[in-house]
């Protein structure tokens, strides 16, 4: 079996397990990663970006170092190769636990339970819940599916197309760093930046392609495109913006403004600005159109990962001949 071939099916394999299984409620891959990258940042921390990039290599390296010294030993071995490639799949990937966490916040607001939404909300993503009501909570869980679906699936799926297993491994990595101390707080402001930056190169196709496939799943694309254009360049992440405005724009509705994150108030830029309030109801929309664009994306991962095979071997034997 081709290794291309082999990473295909165990990617399938890895997607269908995260459909049908989750994540985990204790031992979570990614879980034990953030656990290492926190002792380590015990010993390594200092308020300077030089530590914190040696931070980021260490960790980030280690990991995509280690996923490709385990591939390596697979390669070629047929159900070994297929069972890893599965296995990382499954740890990176979070589409299923993604479409749950917001769905349980939709149901707690459906419900009229405001406390228990917002007890929720930091499952989902790092805003400050206390002072938020219903629609400001109902904002912050779109946003988040929204950027999510480029972080926890798409993106993923990119860089297993283009680097394999080690590709999977390392973009979870970056992407779990950055959350840890890529933000602007006093503590990670310097020690964090290079964690920051790595992250957005490492999702800037991810979040292009997200974007993309929000456009065509979408039930507007006009709006999706139109909003992605005038808005996305907006946004402080270079790679939230295109994904959240597109995904504003294929809903009809209106996001960004004023946030609470991490001890901080931010008043970011409104992307769509001629939808509407978000309202609960939008949660589940927005996860379906998640779903939708991370099932397109499946096939045109698959697709790369093959085409770029065909063009290796095509290039080593044009340099025989």
């Amino acid at each position: 079996m081709r290794a291309d071939r082999e990473f295909v099916y165990g990617a399938i394999a890895g997607l269908a397990g995260d459909l049908l299984l989750g994540d985990p409620r204790r031992g979570h891959p990614v879980a034990a990663f953030g656990r290492a990258a926190g002792a380590v940042e015990q010993v390594l921390w200092r308020d300077h970006r030089g530590w914190g990039a040696l931070h980021t290599a260490l960790c980030a390296g280690g990991a995509a170092a280690g996923a490709a010294l385990v591939s390596r030993g697979a390669r070629g071995r047929g159900a070994a190769s297929v069972a890893l490639t599965a296995a990382a799949t499954w740890a990176v990937v979070g589409g299923t636990s993604l479409g749950r966490e917001a769905r349980a916040i939709g149901g707690a607001l459906a419900a009229g339970d405001l406390e228990v939404a917002r007890e929720r909300l930091p499952h989902l993503c790092g805003r400050d819940p206390q002072y938020l009501d219903e629609r400001q909570i109902a904002r912050a869980v779109v946003e988040s599916v929204a950027e999510n679906t480029s972080d926890a699936v798409v993106g993923a799926l990119v860089w297993g197309a283009l680097a394999g297993v080690p590709g999977l491994v390392g973009f979870r990595a970056v992407n779990t760093l950055d959350a840890m101390v890529g933000h602007k707080s006093p503590r990670y402001r310097r020690f964090g930046w290079a964690s920051a930056r790595l992250d957005d190169v490492a999702g800037w196709p991810g979040a292009r392609l997200t974007a993309g496939l929000a456009v065509l799943a979408g039930g507007d694309a006009p709006g999706a495109v139109r909003a992605w254009r005038a808005d996305a360049r907006k946004h402080p992440s270079p790679n939230a913006g295109p994904v959240e405005a597109a995904f504003a724009g294929a809903l009809g509705v209106r996001l960004g403004g004023t946030l609470s994150y991490g001890g901080r108030v931010e008043h970011r830029p409104v992307l769509n600005g001629s939808g509407r309030t978000v309202e609960f109801g939008d949660i589940e929309r927005a996860v379906r159109l998640s779903r939708r664009a991370g099932r397109q994306g499946q096939p045109a991962d698959a697709a790369g990962r093959l085409a770029g095979h065909a063009l290796r071997a095509r290039r080593a034997g044009k340099g025989r001949g």
